[in-house]
């Protein structure tokens, strides 16, 4: 037996057997001191636990930034070959390729399959099992897409990584973690890469891409440290909605999770709160999460739980993907499965002019808190074409509710839409099931747009109370239409939750809020850096201002929100900030994990090479001071990446 597999029996075997009873397969294959320690000395201080050798950094020279290729310190293709060799197979490995590679000159070129890309771009589908790829390009530094969509001029890797480990198992994720903590060298997190700021790429980096982690148990009877005692999921970080929802309901369940088709549930959503179509029933998707398996930044494999590291557990559950160690499973409670009906309307202003469409709008505003106490999750897009406005409503959600209820729902909207002489004939259809509703009337959501900023406001119920509260409201949303944005919007409640947890690091701001609303502002295609900095800045300090300015105290879904926001601090987590930079500096001393606007990303800077907002430059320390890979940082000159 070699000593590689020699040293994951003894991690299993050095398991507590509670812990080793709920673990799967591949979170029991584990990276050890005692492995390490059979390595040559140069292997074992590459690999190394921080702090379990004296000198646990390769890399001791100092630095300002975190190494680049080219620049005499980024790892040798030696280095990386030993890491391809501490994998579970050297293959994890993977030297980063473009997916649009295929259509620029070069070995990748294949006119057929960029021709296929092309029609499929905007489809989550076509990115989500890349290695590479995030959903919002623009934050990459666009420097690889289909021509036709955006033409580059070349294709370059830009802000993605320059390698991936496709990770199968625990061990993967210690080894990268550990060489790229020893070495100096960026590390990022991905998934599916939905984050809206891009936070799962990055240039020069090392990413830990746990997408094939797709392991899915449940429990009948779960108990746990907290009181809880029922039915619960265990998944996998690479579990998506679609899996997790059909599992649920072949057991006649369902779980807190997201509306989107492909989210990742157990990574970046659940750790960033997670708003749900269940929401205004059980509250946010972290409030029913009962252990987190994880690695830390140090690199040791740990359990969080309401008993055990309880700090970790307050964090990941709403306080941000990519921040405090890489998740590779949750178990999140389950609720039996229920009825539910939906309903769906169009409003044109074309058919019905101008004054009476926005009058329709005004009083589905002025019904914001009552179907948010009714339990509903109502999900409408609000979108200016030329001289028309649409409102579409996809779908009005009611859970435990039947169609004769939806309509004693919508009565009142309905007397109201009849004395505004508007036709109003909503699509009800019921369900018996939780799973074939969310299927049948939720779109696929368009993805991967390259010239669009985007930012999210939540507003409280208290907005929704008085005349002059839905006035002000209205007002700001009607103002942003007729700007030509459009708005997407989501009125539920996720208030402290029925069967939940809520002592999280959950955004406050959700628990008053009623309304989550996405907008953006849109730039040309051929604009200047200065053209589109002139538009992101007309977003963050004029619309969204506007926004902020009429909710006073509130605050932003960190997973839908602005990269510019500014104050991010408080408006993703309120007066929960404070706890949470204290764990983050506790685990992560040496800053490890960082992504853009995470807990404690204060310290560091993306130099982006265009001076936009993305992921295409150097990640650096902000005040120039020096620190080294174990902890401590000169300055280097930044290499450009190779082409393809």
């Amino acid at each position: 037996m070699s000593l590689f597999l020699s040293s994951l029996l003894l991690a299993a075997s050095l398991l507590p057997a509670s812990q080793a009873r709920t673990l799967f397969k591949y979170e029991r294959v584990q990276l050890t001191t005692e492995y390490l320690q059979t390595l040559p000395e140069e292997d074992a201080l590459l690999f190394a636990f921080e702090n379990t050798f004296e000198a646990a950094a390769v890399n001791k020279t100092v630095y300002r930034c975190r190494y680049y290729p080219g620049d005499g310190k980024w790892p040798s293709e030696k280095a990386w070959t030993k890491l391809s060799k501490q994998l579970t197979t050297p293959d994890l490995l993977i030297k980063a390729t473009p997916q649009a590679a295929v259509c620029y000159p070069g070995d990748a070129q294949n006119d057929a399959k960029c021709q296929q890309l092309t029609s499929n771009w905007t489809n989550s589908y076509t990115h989500v099992n890349d290695p590479t790829e995030i959903l919002s390009p623009v934050y990459q530094g666009l420097t690889c897409q289909p021509p036709s969509i955006y033409n580059s001029g070349n294709c370059t890797l830009g802000g993605y990584p320059a390698y991936v480990v496709n990770v199968k198992n625990v061990l993967d994720i210690q080894v990268a973690i550990n060489f790229a903590r020893n070495d100096g060298v960026r590390l990022v997190v991905k998934n599916t890469g939905h984050d809206f700021a891009g936070k799962s790429a990055g240039a020069a980096a090392l990413s830990i891409w746990t997408h094939g982690l797709k392991d899915i148990q449940f429990f009948d009877s779960y108990v746990d440290d907290s009181g809880y005692k029922g039915p619960a999921f265990k998944a996998g970080a690479g579990v998506q909605a679609f899996e997790l929802y059909k599992a649920a309901n072949d057991h006649g369940v369902v779980v807190v999770g997201g509306e989107g088709q492909t989210v990742g549930i157990m990574g970046g959503y659940i750790q960033g709160g997670g708003h749900s179509p269940l929401s205004s029933i059980y509250g946010m998707a972290a409030d029913h999460v009962l252990g987190v398996e994880m690695v830390t930044p140090t690199g040791e494999f740990v359990t969080a739980n309401s008993s055990s590291n309880t700090d970790l557990f307050y964090a990941v559950r709403g306080g941000g993907g990519s921040t405090f160690g890489v998740v590779t499973s949750v178990t999140v409670k389950a609720y039996p499965d229920m009825p539910v009906s939906a309903a769906t309307w169009n409003l044109d202003s074309s058919k019905i002019g101008k004054d009476r469409f926005w009058n329709a709008v005004r009083a589905w505003v002025d019904r914001f808190n009552d179907n948010a106490d009714a339990g509903i999750y109502n999900y409408f897009i609000i979108a200016p074409n030329g001289t028309t406005v649409s409102f579409i409503m996809q779908p009005f959600f009611a859970p435990n509710k039947t169609s004769a209820q939806v309509t004693e729902l919508l009565k009142p909207y309905f007397s109201r839409m009849t004395s505004l002489n508007v036709p109003f004939s909503p699509k009800i259809t019921s369900y018996k099931g939780f799973y074939p509703a969310w299927q049948a009337e939720f779109p696929l959501e368009s993805q991967s747009d390259v010239q669009t900023a985007v930012g999210s406001r939540l507003f409280p119920r208290s907005n929704f109370a008085s005349e002059v509260g839905r006035n002000l409201s209205f007002s700001a949303l009607k103002d942003v239409v007729d700007a030509g944005q459009s708005i997407i919007a989501f009125n539920m409640a996720p208030t402290l939750a029925r069967g939940g947890n809520p002592d999280n690091a959950v955004n406050p701001a959700w628990r008053t809020s009623v309304l989550h609303a996405i907008t953006g502002r849109r730039w040309d295609l051929k604009s200047s850096t200065t053209d589109i900095l002139s538009v992101r800045k007309a977003l963050t300090n004029g619309t969204m201002q506007k926004w902020r300015d009429i909710t006073p105290g509130s605050g932003s879904y960190l997973n839908e929100a602005d990269r510019l926001e500014p104050n991010w601090q408080q408006s993703f987590w309120g007066d929960k900030y404070a706890k949470l930079l204290e764990i983050k500096k506790n685990w992560d001393k040496k800053d490890v994990f960082w992504a853009v606007n995470a807990v404690g990303s204060e310290g560091w800077v993306v130099e982006s090479v265009d001076g936009l907002p993305n992921e295409n430059g150097r990640l650096c320390k902000v005040n120039g001071t020096a620190t080294t890979s174990s902890g401590v940082v000169g300055a280097t000159p930044a290499p450009k990446l190779r082409a393809f």
